[in-house]
């Protein structure tokens, strides 16, 4: 009963941010029309876009590399590696179980338990939501006020809801009643080794920052007359991301995190403009999956000569 009423309370929640983009969208189509989008191409910005996203999903790999082993199960980077980007893919698809269940049955064709697979990507999952949340709130205390008097309270609120919950994943008892809730048994070790789990929150503090500061960079390579702060990218990047991984409709997020994050930065770029910047970010994180996945599909694992 209590699981229905969760994923009522889910879906509940995603519709109201579908409905706000759409709302937000429909209100402002007018202005994104008649605003000009002053496109000036740089490739090397672009490029070094491109490579802090990757460099970023390698910092994310040995993220969960070390919460699996805080459990016991080691792996090889490069194993690791494969899990991580093939499994990350299922991001594309309806749903956003897809991705953990492919990381539980990619893991268990290198001998690691299931459970120990999903605990580790399910927890990291909630270390991403919170030290993404915490950062939108650290980013966005000084220039969301700016734009919308009153809004400090609230970011301050965001701050401290999230330093909490990451608080309290460090917590065994709290830990291992939730992963039973979701159906995973941790055995006699209820959570990962300590450095692990601080490891995690620190990587993806690192992680946040650095997709914040590749759109930086992106902006820089396509709208460069834009001039977006950095500490913008990061709170928008990151603000939009969580929204659209919380919207469970959306495949990867899509339509909503593009709505979110021209809210976020209208003020500062104008609508067209940032609605142009949102969908040259959507694209740029498709194209650094592609190059991240491609080593792994165009060849055979060494272990098992496994195709997948």
């Amino acid at each position: 009963m209590r699981e229905r009423w969760w994923r009522w309370v889910q879906w509940a929640g995603g519709l109201l941010v579908l409905v706000f983009v759409a709302r937000y969208l429909v209100r402002n189509w007018a202005a994104i029309r008649s605003e000009p989008v002053a496109w000036d191409l740089a490739p090397g910005w672009i490029l070094a876009s491109l490579a802090i996203i990757l460099a970023t999903y390698a910092l994310l790999t040995e993220s969960w590399r070390r919460m699996l082993a805080g459990w016991g199960p080691r792996l090889r980077w490069l194993e690791a590696a494969r899990i991580w980007v093939l499994s990350s893919m299922g991001k594309y698809l309806p749903g956003k179980v897809w991705a953990i269940a492919g990381m539980a049955v990619l893991a268990q064709r290198r001998g690691v338990p299931a459970w120990s697979a999903t605990g580790s990507a399910i927890l990291l999952q909630i270390v991403s939501i919170g030290t993404g949340a915490l950062l939108v709130g650290a980013t966005g205390i000084g220039s969301l006020e700016l734009h919308r008097p009153g809004s400090r309270i609230a970011l301050l609120g965001i701050v401290a809801a999230s330093v909490a919950g990451l608080v309290v994943v460090l917590w065994p008892p709290f830990t291992s009643r939730l992963l039973a809730r979701l159906g995973v048994d941790p055995g006699k070790r209820l959570t990962p080794a300590a450095p692990a789990v601080w490891f995690g929150i620190a990587a993806n503090l690192a992680a946040w920052t650095g997709y914040g500061v590749a759109l930086w960079c992106l902006a820089r390579g396509v709208l460069p007359a834009a001039e977006l702060p950095l500490a913008d990218a990061i709170g928008a990047f990151a603000g939009s991301y969580i929204a659209g991984l919380l919207f469970l409709l959306a495949p990867g997020g899509l339509g909503v995190r593009e709505g979110v994050f021209m809210w976020m930065l209208q003020d500062r770029l104008g609508p067209a403009n940032a609605l142009a910047l949102a969908a040259v970010s959507r694209l740029g994180m498709t194209v650094a999956d592609l190059l991240a996945a491609a080593p792994f599909v165009l060849t055979r694992a060494e272990q098992g000569h496994d195709p997948t």
